[in-house]
């Protein structure tokens, strides 16, 4: 697991290929990326399912109602295929440019 910050958010990317073990380091550590906005990396996978996806729902309900932000980022997906809950984007551009929309809406009291 790599973990790059900057400033208010944390990219977490996986570095062994293994989603179980990943979805439990992440949620082992919550406790200290909890006070930022967090991006999980899961580029380096090819093929991910829905339900693969949605593994990470608690974690993002969780996040969120912390009023921080909680995005996946993954390529070759049915961004469709998943609930309005747990934001999925393809790219880590749109995932920090999805963080900056957030934190502009939470400064004005959305």
């Amino acid at each position: 697991m790599k973990v790059d910050q900057k400033a208010h958010t944390v990219t977490i990317r996986d570095t062994q290929g293994d989603l179980a073990s990943f979805l439990l380091k992440v949620t082992q550590q919550y406790k200290t990326f909890e006070k930022h906005n967090i991006v999980i990396d899961l580029l380096m996978y090819k093929e991910l399912s829905a339900s693969d996806i949605k593994l990470f729902m608690p974690l993002s309900k969780q996040h969120r109602k912390a009023k921080k932000s909680f995005i996946v980022v993954t390529s070759d997906f049915d961004f469709n295929a998943v609930s309005d809950k747990l934001i999925v984007v393809p790219s880590l551009l749109e995932a920090h440019d999805i963080i900056e929309m957030d934190e502009i809406e939470r400064d004005l009291g959305f």
